[in-house]
């Protein structure tokens, strides 16, 4: 009897592993050069991929059919095109801007939810320290790419924000910032003249949130820079430091 009720208990055991394996196995990636590649995408951003290093910068971000993803700072829409295309098909990406958006943007990003290649985006009018709407959570990826800085001039609590990214997301799930490097110690001091951050500041900030810095993408670094100028029409390649956070 007791070797049967080892043999059971092994397999039982076998089972539930196999059951927790496929649990967190995630799908396999997409070729992000093809997506980046796409026939249907506009002239506009494909300018705007060779600022962005754009196969690059979706890659490093990981996404993949079926995430739900949360893209902050939406904007006109550039990186959530390229997060609805990397979780489909069978993904969701939420694109959250603030209330009182410049109308150029509003409107760029309406006409761009036009487009098929939106037709899994649900546009999200919320508060940068409130994010998410209601019962959206359990995300996979959240995206913040050159908006964080803006929080920092901006009425925004930005510790109650990292908080509600970081409550947003499942346990695994990432948070994937990209934003302009400031000189070291300048912290957030700099936002609204120079448009950019610290990256110590920034990272002290988000771990302070419970994420944990897990890789960085340096593919649009450029140590010339000398941080001391404002990001806009720049005679020089900006200094850009990506990061990935996950949540325990």
């Amino acid at each position: 009897m007791r070797g049967t009720a080892r043999a059971a208990l092994g397999a039982c055991t076998l089972v539930l592993t196999l059951a927790a394996c496929t649990m967190h196995m995630q799908p396999p990636a997409p070729d992000y050069a093809a997506i980046i590649a796409a026939p249907d995408r506009s002239d506009a951003d494909r300018k705007n991929d060779e600022r962005r290093h754009a196969v690059q910068l979706l890659a490093f971000t990981g996404v993949r059919p079926g995430w739900k993803v949360l893209d902050m700072a939406a904007g006109a829409g550039y990186s959530t095109e390229l997060m609805a295309r990397g979780s489909a098909p069978g993904g969701t990406v939420y694109a959250q801007n603030p209330p009182g958006m410049p109308a150029r943007a509003t409107q760029a990003l309406a006409a761009r939810m036009k487009s098929p290649a939106m037709k899994n985006v649900v546009e999200v009018t919320r508060p940068f320290d409130d994010p998410a709407p209601p019962g959206v959570a359990n995300l996979d990826l959240v995206t913040f790419f050159f908006g964080y800085h803006d929080t920092t001039y901006l009425p925004v609590d930005r510790a109650k924000m990292d908080r509600a990214l970081f409550n947003a997301l499942k346990p695994g799930g990432y948070l994937v910032i990209a934003d302009y490097a400031a000189a070291p110690g300048a912290g957030t001091t700099v936002g609204k003249t120079y448009h950019r951050i610290e990256e110590s500041a920034l990272e002290r900030e988000v771990e302070a949130a419970g994420f944990k810095r897990v890789d960085e993408g340096n593919f649009l670094r450029n140590p010339n820079d000398p941080h001391n100028f404002p990001i806009f029409n720049p005679k020089i390649p900006i200094d850009i430091f990506v990061l990935k956070f996950q949540k325990p």
